[in-house]
């Protein structure tokens, strides 16, 4: 089968892409390469991908209309089943800064991308949100019954925007549409901005972590490879569902940092700041709609997904070690 991956080179869409491309399907890719971190980073996995002659790439900006109507009508031969958008600006702290930057990227582009769906007869799209969509709702966090009207941060209002317009685009032309409001994905290459990869390269090198606020918060943890299968899954028709990916490990950023000081034999330096308003307090999600729906449910504990990414950095130490790390 084929598919439209936007986002291809980012840490999710790369890993979307190559179970993909494992099991024999072809993918047209699109990314615009952006600098939020080290592109040095994104060159390896598009690198990586290139590997396979199933896999074409052009370099796209999904906020231009033109662009993205020019990336479909130049897929002759190629004819998918569904455009998986993974293309995002993320992080909720950096969309304070550059608000109208994540508009750009995760509303107008998920509409551009809509819309080619609909003039080109793609009928099925794959949206990527977050949990940020939830705020300090009340845990645990549900699809159904938990509010999503009181984003905490200009990124959280992209999403769940992102996710009205394919409703809309659902009820009006009959996309069928899964979007998936994944919780704090981490693994091996993971985004140089995330906790887990920065926490890793810090107590690696001997560094200090920066922690916001005193390191009790929670996240419900999801392993990479856990949030690629549930991606894959939810290509299947589903109607309009919005879908909770969770990696049931809720832990605190302090546990975080406990299991890398035992990965690496070092102890941290953690140095505290205050805790900035646009971060939820905790996030654990109910995942009983993944499970009913999409036959999904996460495979690596907390543990094990730590002792991976510690593993990768080792072994890439020499290039990692240097890729230059974003502002948090």
């Amino acid at each position: 089968m084929d598919f439209v991956v936007t986002g291809c080179a980012g840490f999710v869409g790369a890993r979307v892409c190559e179970m993909l491309l494992e099991r024999g399907d072809r993918v047209a890719g699109m990314d615009n390469l952006n600098d939020a971190y080290d592109p040095a980073l994104k060159e390896k996995r598009l690198r990586n991908l290139f590997s396979s002659d199933r896999f074409i790439f052009e370099k796209t900006d999904i906020a231009d209309s033109g662009a993205v109507a020019n990336f479909f009508a130049g897929m002759r031969g190629f004819s998918p089943k569904a455009v998986i958008n993974l293309a995002a600006r993320a992080g909720v702290r950096r969309s304070a800064e550059i608000p109208a930057e994540y508009y750009k990227t995760n509303v107008l582009g998920t509409l551009n991308l809509l819309e080619a769906c609909r003039e080109n007869g793609t009928e099925k799209f794959v949206f990527i949100s977050s949990s940020s969509v939830y705020g300090n709702g009340r845990l645990p966090l549900a699809e159904a019954v938990s509010e999503t009207d009181k984003p905490l941060s200009p990124y959280a209002a992209s999403k769940s925007a992102g996710e009205g317009l394919c409703h809309s685009y659902h009820k009006l032309f009959g996309i069928d549409v899964s979007a998936l409001r994944y919780f704090t994905v981490y693994g091996p290459a993971g985004r140089p901005d995330m906790s887990v990869f920065r926490f890793v390269r810090a107590v690696a090198e001997g560094n200090e972590i920066v922690l916001y606020g005193d390191g009790t918060q929670s996240r419900d943890f999801t392993f990479v490879d856990d949030a690629a299968r549930a991606t894959l899954l939810s290509v299947k028709n589903v109607g309009f569902e919005q879908i909770n990916i969770a990696g049931g490990n809720v832990v605190s950023l302090n546990e975080i940092i406990a299991l890398i000081e035992d990965g690496l034999s070092k102890k941290a330096v953690v140095r505290k700041e205050p805790m900035n308003p646009a971060d939820s307090k905790a996030t654990a999600a109910d995942i009983s709609k993944a499970e009913k729906i999409l036959g999904w449910e996460p495979q690596t504990d907390i543990k094990k997904g730590v002792k991976s990414c510690i593993d990768w950095y080792l072994e890439n130490r020499e290039w990692a070690s240097r890729l230059e790390m974003p502002e948090v």
